[in-house]
């Protein structure tokens, strides 16, 4: 009996040290989703140059009022401004 306790207890502590340095690692979650963020960022940047574009034109020809523009236009500054708007958020929290 004292015998499978003495094997067991290394085999323990190694399996602790194991998992607290595999824990220390980044997460696959958090690189798949930086990949993806900046991939989205990519495509959608041509994408919002025309919508802003389309906005102003529509706007100027009265076609839509002034302040769905601007709207828009803050909505694009938010969607590429996220990550910056993030980190300063986090800092502010001290997280």
């Amino acid at each position: 009996m004292s015998r499978h306790g003495a094997t067991s207890t290394p085999l323990l502590v190694m399996l602790f040290f194991y998992a607290s340095t595999v824990s220390a690692q980044t997460s696959p979650f958090a690189t798949g989703a930086t990949a993806f963020q900046s991939n989205f960022l990519t495509i959608l940047t041509p994408v919002a140059v025309i919508a802003v574009m389309a906005l102003g034109v529509a706007a100027w020809f009265n076609r839509i009022s002034w302040n769905w523009a601007a709207g828009g236009a803050i909505g694009i500054l938010l969607v590429f401004g996220a990550p910056q708007i993030v980190a300063w958020v986090r800092g502010l929290a001290g997280v």
